[in-house]
């Protein structure tokens, strides 16, 4: 966790400052509190994300009935779905943070802490997969996003919105949560960068990475999945290269499909090979082609993982 000092920086506690102070929760719920690691969110890696995984997985067989994670919220959402993406379990796991520092006024954090606390230990929430419980919505880990840099409503849903929220120390859930299929992978192997589209783009990252020999790249397209013309040389000497390719919106709401037909358009697109993937972040589709190029899928497999609502 963070706190503000006396000159106005935001830096890591010593200590947890939540760990002693766990006002609000019902008597019937007993919490084990352990620290992990205590890193910024911005320092989180894949390596740190699989090692929560193997710690859920010992919890799951010390027969806990929930897990919550408190995490920066920088990353929050890419461990959050790392986890959704890797782990099989029969308890809830909750992630949650705090937007102000916890010597802040107005902090969040106990708040937030709290509400995730309660979500865990509720029976509804264990068939939910990974949730991120944030300002008393609770989230899909699959489709929530940091919006905004510094607001305490900042992680929301776009186009799909909060599948439930927190209120009267319960959780209520009001929509039912898309099935994902595990990957138990042990390693996180492989360099995936995300390349962001604009207009008048060229082909010159493409083909830097390409020589670079990247295990594969994520792109944030124009509007419903469309590239300007003159990266398609660079591209599809990628596509040669079997490098795998996974195509996302840059746009906050709806999802990325071949729609366009003309020379950069979706259409295309997807018959060089592009994988479409529906409803993420860059990110997060970074994160699932990471999983599942550890996952040793086949690229028949790799398409319909990748491509798959």
């Amino acid at each position: 966790m963070v706190q503000e000092s006396d000159t106005g920086g935001v830096s890591l506690s010593d200590t947890h400052p939540l760990s002693q102070n766990l006002i609000g929760i019902p008597e019937e719920i007993d919490v084990d509190v352990e620290e992990i690691f205590n890193l910024p969110s911005p320092h989180i890696t894949p390596k740190d994300m699989l090692r929560l995984k193997k710690r859920i997985e010992q919890a799951t067989k010390e027969r806990y009935d929930g897990v919550v994670i408190t995490h920066g919220t920088d990353t929050l959402e890419e461990t959050a779905y790392f986890l959704e993406l890797t782990t099989n379990n029969d308890l809830a796991v909750v992630l949650t943070g705090a937007m102000r520092s916890s010597n802040e006024i107005g902090s969040d954090g106990l708040y937030n802490y709290v509400q995730a606390i309660i979500t865990a230990a509720d029976a509804s929430a264990k068939d939910k997969g990974v949730l991120v419980v944030m300002n008393d919505e609770i989230h899909a880990a699959r489709f929530v996003t940091k919006t905004h840099t510094t607001s305490v409503d900042t992680f929301r849903a776009p186009t799909f919105g909060p599948i439930g929220i927190v209120s009267k120390n319960r959780p209520f859930f009001l929509k039912e949560v898309i099935e994902d299929v595990i990957l138990p992978i042990d390693t996180v192997d492989g360099e995936i960068p995300i390349i962001k589209a604009y207009a008048g783009m060229d082909d010159t990252l493409f083909r830097v990475l390409t020589k670079a020999k990247v295990d594969g790249v994520v792109v944030e397209a124009l509007g419903a999945g469309n590239l300007p013309p003159n990266v398609l040389d660079g591209l599809s000497q990628m596509l040669e290269e079997k490098i795998p390719v996974a195509l996302v919106s840059r746009c906050a709401n709806g999802v990325a499909e071949d729609i366009y037909s003309y020379t950069g358009g979706g259409i295309p697109l997807k018959n060089m090979g592009v994988m479409f993937v529906k409803g993420l972040t860059g990110p997060k589709a970074r994160l699932r082609l990471l999983v599942a190029l550890n996952a040793r899928l086949t690229p028949e497999q790799l398409r319909n993982y990748m491509t798959a609502l």
